[in-house]
């Protein structure tokens, strides 16, 4: 995953950028939850990324999911919270593809 892509989503050192597709993100998961944005979903892991500055250490990459990083460790837990798969729209992969 690109530092820039994160950037250009909105996410940055400074907050979610107004009007951006990390700001309409929060904004839809905080519906879908009823009002909050859930630590560990992906706007709180992609404003974590944005916010150190560097998504290297991360173990999203352009190639897939790194074994035994950070993004394995959420995949993993994702996928055994929903029964063996990972949902579309959760954690892993909307933070995967952007």
């Amino acid at each position: 995953m690109a530092d820039q892509n994160v950037r250009n989503a909105g996410f940055t050192p400074s907050g979610i950028t107004r009007g951006s597709l990390g700001s309409s993100l929060m904004s839809q998961e905080a519906r879908a939850s009823g009002g909050g944005v859930s630590s560990g979903g992906p706007t709180s892991t992609l404003q974590e990324l944005g916010a150190r500055g560097t998504t290297h250490s991360s173990g999203y990459t352009s190639s897939g999911i790194s074994g035994g990083s950070r993004a394995s460790d959420t995949m993993s837990k994702e996928a055994t919270a929903h029964g063996g798969g990972v949902p579309r729209g959760g954690t892993t992969s909307t933070v995967q593809s952007i």
